[in-house]
């Protein structure tokens, strides 16, 4: 039996994170990823478990800083020229993960519908807004 690594658990930490969002599932275009998505719309590809640690997201705000960092890169297949970021960890390398957790937040805020987004904005601990009932008239 294989020991879990240190990434592992990050993963499944980053892809818990991420299922938290509104209508957020996961998707599975190709081999070696577990990507996070909302409406099929990808907002971050994670690499899966035993594999080299990877994840990118789309950082329209935050992805200029993001890419002076050693450890990320414009996002290949021509994603970098849109905002994704990517970044690799080598094994034994650990990722900063309340970082990627942020990424994980814009980028998502930046691939998800206006009105889930604004479901976030307006506090996800209160009550969906309730439909406005039209008034019947008189007959």
């Amino acid at each position: 039996m294989k020991k879990k690594s240190r990434s592992d658990t990050l993963l499944r930490e980053l892809r818990e994170f991420g299922l938290r969002y509104p209508k957020a599932h996961t998707r599975s275009p190709w081999p070696g990823h577990l990507d996070l998505a909302v409406n099929d719309k990808t907002f971050a590809f994670l690499s899966v478990e035993g594999e080299p640690f990877g994840i990118s997201c789309k950082l329209p705000e935050s992805g200029a800083a993001a890419l002076m960092l050693p450890f990320a890169k414009p996002t290949p297949y021509g994603l970098g020229k849109s905002g994704w970021v990517s970044a690799q960890f080598p094994d034994g390398k650990v990722p900063p993960i309340e970082m990627l957790k942020a990424w994980i937040d814009e980028s998502y805020r930046a691939v998800a519908p206006k009105k889930l987004v604004a479901t976030l904005e307006a506090g996800e601990s209160k009550a969906p807004a309730q439909k406005k009932r039209t008034p019947r008239r008189p007959s």
